[in-house]
């Protein structure tokens, strides 16, 4: 029996290539589900096509990195963490800017988001968290989107640069996450895979996409950030977008469909996938 995962593309609304590169990717079915920083500069222009994929679209919470030249400068990733497990966040502050991307989503789709995860993972971290189950139940009711959970999956032949980070991630509020959405009854993803140190180009990229295949669960989750072309938006450097590239000829590239037959993986949207512990997904509309 075929595990059915969600391979998630991020980043959407940041700039042009990347839009282009999702909804590529989006048509081909190599991703199922699109992450949308919904203030990025893109954004507004592109999301009727992405609207028109058969994946699920998400609001991908952003808190750490300012994006074009006129958005409000936000701190980086490592002092608001700092300042996250130091309670020092202001709570108004994180309501303005929630509503804000929600705003902007629905805006943009005339609906609530399939799911909700975090640029950077931001939003399973003290203070941002609560804040964010406190706004699905305010806004959606008993139609709550899913949230992405950050708890690592499998590591077999994983390298242990890629390992570690993995679980460094999770440790940033993986558990704390998983047990309040339970507690709230919403629904995620079973673990995540997918992290790396954003570098080695594809042939690289391959060699862990196969792995991170191999190791999938049914209910897992394979995060990527593809984008076609070299553009730059406030990335320090073309590393980054090179690499971003890299992503999209391996996720692209024929021999996908066979590694996905090898290790017993079909690409899929979280609804459709089997977790136990898992509530059902409802309906997404917007409650009146």
């Amino acid at each position: 029996m075929s595990k059915r995962v969600v391979v998630c593309g991020d980043d959407f609304g940041m700039n042009a290539d990347v839009d282009e590169g999702m909804i590529a990717l989006a048509g081909m079915r190599r991703v199922s589900a699109v992450s949308c920083l919904s203030l990025g500069p893109t954004f507004a222009a592109n999301a009727p096509r992405l609207a028109a994929q058969d994946v699920d679209i998400g609001l991908h919470l952003n808190f750490s990195e300012t994006l074009g030249a006129d958005a409000e400068p936000l701190p980086s990733l490592g002092a608001l963490i700092l300042k996250a497990y130091a309670g020092r966040l202001d709570a108004a502050w994180i309501d303005a800017r929630l509503d804000e991307q929600f705003d902007a989503f629905e805006a943009a789709f005339g609906r609530a988001p399939d799911y909700v995860d975090g640029h950077q993972h931001v939003h399973q971290l003290p203070g941002i968290r609560m804040r964010v189950l406190a706004r699905l139940a305010q806004r959606y009711g008993t139609q709550r989107p899913w949230l992405r959970q950050t708890a690592p999956g499998m590591q077999c032949g994983i390298p242990l640069k890629e390992s570690f980070k993995a679980h460094v991630i999770g440790a940033l509020g993986a558990s704390a996450l998983a047990r309040e959405a339970r507690s709230s009854g919403l629904r995620t993803n079973r673990r995540l895979l997918g992290v790396y140190a954003f570098d080695g180009g594809q042939r690289r990229y391959a060699q862990l996409l196969q792995t991170w295949l191999f190791n999938a669960r049914e209910g897992d989750l394979v995060m990527c950030h593809p984008a076609l072309g070299f553009a730059r938006s406030n990335e320090q450097d073309s590393a980054m977008a090179r690499q971003r590239r890299a992503e999209f000829d391996v996720l692209a590239s024929p021999k996908l469909g066979d590694w996905l037959d090898a290790n017993g993986v079909r690409i899929t949207r979280l609804a459709l996938t089997r977790a136990d512990h898992e509530l059902p997904v409802v309906g997404r509309a917007i409650p009146a």
